[in-house]
């Protein structure tokens, strides 16, 4: 071997070892370039989703604003009610008030003594007369007895409720008497 062929190998062995470290420094480099790529997209991801995190919160105001305008509404409409309702209780109580004075004012002017009585004289009832038609007394003769059962036979057929019941209790018992015998 030359000290030439030496030195081309020492030479090939320094390019050897420095196109290594070439390519571990550009190995290098890429894994760092990817990795601020990454960092990158994970800045993006992370913005996009502050902003759409911030769109839900604009939504979320946007609802409790309009959620606090129907309340408001309701509550608008609520005191109108209460104010109209406070406006009628007043007003009926100027006329409860009024017709009181009245009555007072009334029983002033009434005469001392006491209270009139109604008796059956004066009063004026549509009854049964000698001027009665003969058609209309019959009539109200037959309602009077229908109005007051005399209690006897007439007076459970007169009920249907009553014969449906007797005839639910008479099936019932003939249920009975048949299972009894086919037992």
């Amino acid at each position: 071997m030359t000290p030439d062929d030496d030195t081309t190998q020492a030479d090939d062995a320094t390019r050897a070892a420095e196109a290594a470290k070439a390519e571990r420094d550009a190995e290098r480099e890429r894994a760092e370039a990817r990795s601020a790529e990454l960092r990158s997209e994970l800045a993006a991801t992370d913005a996009r989703r502050a902003e759409e995190q911030s769109a839900k919160a604009e939504k979320a105001i946007r609802q409790a604003t309009e959620r606090k305008e129907m309340l408001s509404r309701k509550e608008q409409k609520a005191r109108e009610r209460a104010e109209t309702a406070e406006r009628e209780a007043e007003r009926e109580r100027a006329e409860a008030d009024e017709a009181e004075r009245r009555r007072r004012e009334a029983a002033g002017r009434a005469p001392a003594g006491p209270p009139p009585s109604v008796s059956g004289s004066s009063v004026a009832s549509p009854g049964i007369g000698s001027a009665t038609d003969p058609n209309a007394a019959a009539a109200a003769a037959r309602g009077a007895s229908a109005s007051r059962p005399s209690g006897g036979a007439g007076a459970a057929s007169d009920r249907p409720e009553i014969l449906v019941g007797a005839a639910f209790a008479g099936a019932f018992i003939v249920a009975r008497i048949l299972k009894r015998l086919v037992d």
